[in-house]
């Protein structure tokens, strides 16, 4: 048995020594390979629409780690009203765009370490600096996910990634 917890980046291809620190999804979960040439449909790095009808912006959910001073970010897709999309969107590339106030959203994500579903937890999505993903914030809920027993509390997400799970995501070594 190898005591390497390391990973190989999806990103740069390099093999890590440590942990990952850092997952991310493509797509949002409602996405569909045949949307790829939709003319209805976008997907790019930060942003998504499907049919013409949802929105989505990629943003980060951070979970501080105990006695360290990473943080365990999750790249994560969260879906958003046309209005606060199309504000999202008209500020992306704005400096002072982080002074703008938070857009509700639902998560549509699933991360698969925990023991529910996360898809459609409400989320709040705070702007950042231009260059910067958005900080999503996951609203107080019983459910077992980061809201309640990591982001809010900053309980070590250590347990979490070395049980073995289906897919976490892709991890890189980046917060990108």
């Amino acid at each position: 048995m190898t005591s390497d917890l390391g990973f190989t980046c999806a990103c740069c291809g390099a093999h890590h020594p440590e942990l990952p620190m850092n997952y991310t999804a493509e797509a949002p979960a409602v996405r569909q390979p045949a949307f790829a040439d939709a003319e209805d449909c976008l997907l790019s790095a930060d942003q998504s629409v499907v049919r013409g009808q949802h929105y989505f912006v990629k943003g980060l959910i951070e979970i501080p780690v105990i006695g360290s001073a990473e943080v365990l970010s999750w790249n994560v897709w969260v879906s958003l009203s046309r209005e606060s999309f199309s504000r999202a969107s008209d500020l992306w590339d704005r400096p002072g765009r982080e002074a703008e106030k938070s857009h509700f959203g639902w998560l549509t994500t699933d991360l698969p370490v925990y023991p529910a579903t996360t898809l459609n937890l409400k989320t709040r999505v705070h702007t950042r600096p231009v260059g910067e993903r958005p900080f999503v914030e996951l609203e107080p809920t019983d459910h077992p996910s980061p809201s309640s027993s990591e982001q809010q509390s900053a309980r070590s997400a250590y347990g979490r990634l070395r049980r073995p799970c289906s897919t976490p995501g892709t991890a890189s070594s980046g917060n990108g």
